[in-house]
């Protein structure tokens, strides 16, 4: 006789990212956004005000700082990360990427990946920010009104349909259908044309970002996958969104 098995569990890692749809973008122009984005990510926190220009090793990682952000630096990035097929021409409707970081290691590391100037219907444009797990830094930034900032910033430079920060154990533990809108987290902005919040329960918080979207903050301490309470508040809020049309059904 088998018994049930045990769901699987993940590290609780933290992260932040914004998502939209096909969006015809030159290089310049994700390089103006970028700008701005590192530029308000410095007002977030120290740990985010230092970035580097992606380089071969670790070794080389600080050689070359990003910080104050440059236009014709970070254009020159987006046009080496166009996509091709090797040896062939750009595929220019899957736009441009690259990744960089702050120059940490081990848990204490921050790194950014963007996605932009897509507009295929195949794929989505993004812009994710990894965030330390542990130390005083984590400490630091892993709190509701930093990594509420940090969504705030990704809304005003991107312009995004969603945008989320939390916990990844979550996200990968409670998945979405691959077809689904956004996924729920800590902290999660919906644009206006995703549709209008409902009313949700406490401690859950509700503000307007600018004329752009609603920002929906879960807990006013640290989300973790690891507290029941903070799962069963997740599962509530998502199963009201879902009846306000926001979401799909919940398939677990």
């Amino acid at each position: 006789m088998t018994g049930k098995s045990e769901p699987e569990t993940y590290p609780e890692t933290y992260n932040a990212g914004a998502y939209w749809g096909p969006r015809k973008e030159s290089p310049e122009e994700c390089a103006r956004r970028t700008a701005t984005f590192l530029n308000l990510l410095a007002s977030c926190d120290p740990l985010l005000a230092q970035w580097y220009k992606p380089a071969r090793s670790r070794k080389d990682a600080r050689s070359v700082p990003l910080i104050p952000p440059d236009v014709p630096t970070l254009t020159e990035l987006f046009r080496r990360g166009v996509n091709r097929e090797k040896g062939g021409p750009a595929i220019e409707q899957l736009g441009f990427r690259f990744s960089f970081d702050n120059g940490g290691s081990g848990d204490d590391y921050a790194s950014l990946r963007i996605n932009g100037g897509m507009y295929s219907e195949a794929v989505s444009n993004h812009c994710a920010l990894s965030l330390p797990s542990k130390g005083s830094n984590a400490d630091r930034l892993l709190t509701t009104p930093v990594l509420t900032d940090v969504v705030r910033s990704m809304v005003s430079s991107w312009v995004p349909d969603w945008a989320l920060a939390g916990s990844s154990a979550y996200r990968m533990q409670y998945r979405e259908p691959d077809s689904a809108p956004f996924s729920l987290g800590w902290i999660t902005y919906l644009s206006r044309r995703i549709g209008s919040v409902p009313p949700l329960p406490a401690p859950v918080r509700i503000e307007p970002v600018e004329d752009k979207g609603t920002l929906i903050v879960l807990t006013p301490e640290r989300f973790t996958v690891a507290n029941p309470e903070h799962v069963a508040l997740a599962r509530r809020v998502r199963e009201l969104l879902s009846r306000a049309g926001l979401m799909q059904p919940a398939t677990q």
